[in-house]
């Protein structure tokens, strides 16, 4: 299995906090959220790592090459020259040539989760696999849930129907990878590169393919938006991660419940 990470993205949502930062080199307790996934996915058994960038791509590439040096050779980056005007599904189209036919798991660069909520998800047989939460969280795609299947995936669903909030991360075997790159294909072709590429899976839903998931089961997790996902994530999830053993080294600072600042606007 191989890993692509989405981090072409400009994060309009969130700039004036980044000042240009791109979001996934966002610190915690001096790790970025990058660091926490490429850690995360090698100790995982992931043996090969894509990171598509775009914006901020130099920052992106300086810092792997600074804090991973030891995995170097594990990494590979895919440069998507539109991201300013395309969206995630662009950026996955263009890992279709380093994925080829492997089984992959890709996530969205700005998820900061616990390495144990990866593991459920690298080993599930099914050939479409979502991570989703129980827990409802605003402005964050859910899912509808009907024997044991994903039936709908979109943001809109309400409180009342929904099943579960998507982290973020999918995984794919080889038959769902050639699946979804041929679905990716068809939407590029109908041009749509605005949509997130979790469209290409609604599109295979409707058209009868099963989409499983796995849970986080209660471990810490959040995808990063704007300025209140990143208070969030400072107060709420990075405490949770180190209380929960997600950080590697950190037990001395689980002691002591250190908390980062607030943000300031």
């Amino acid at each position: 299995m191989k890993a692509v990470i989405l981090a072409a993205g400009t994060g309009s949502r969130i700039q004036q906090l980044t000042r240009g930062l791109p979001k996934c080199l966002l610190q915690f307790g001096g790790r970025a959220i990058l660091d926490f996934q490429i850690d995360s996915l090698l100790r995982a058994g992931i043996p090969e790592i894509a990171i598509v960038i775009g914006h901020g791509k130099e920052q992106i590439i300086n810092h792997v090459a600074h804090r991973h040096s030891d995995s170097w050779d594990s990494i590979s980056f895919i440069t998507n020259p539109q991201f300013a005007v395309t969206n995630n599904i662009y950026s996955l189209w263009l890992a279709h040539e380093w994925v080829r036919d492997s089984a992959f798991i890709c996530l969205n660069a700005d998820v900061l989760l616990h390495p144990r909520i990866l593991l459920p998800a690298v080993q599930t047989r099914a050939d479409i696999s979502v991570i989703i939460d129980r827990e409802f969280r605003d402005e964050t795609m859910k899912v509808i849930i009907r024997g044991g299947q994903v039936v709908t995936m979109r943001k809109g669903i309400s409180r009342q129907d929904f099943s579960g909030t998507y982290i973020g991360v999918t995984t794919f075997s080889q038959r769902g990878c050639r699946l979804l790159f041929s679905a990716i294909s068809e939407l590029i072709q109908e041009g749509r590169v605005h949509d997130f590429f979790q469209v290409a899976v609604e599109r295979l839903i409707a058209r009868g393919t099963p989409v499983r998931f796995t849970e986080t089961g209660g471990l810490p997790w959040t995808e990063i938006d704007d300025p209140e996902d990143l208070r969030f994530a400072q107060t709420v999830v990075y405490p949770r991660l180190i209380e929960a053993g997600g950080v590697p080294g950190e037990h001395q600072v689980a002691q002591q419940r250190e908390l980062l600042a607030p943000v300031t606007e």
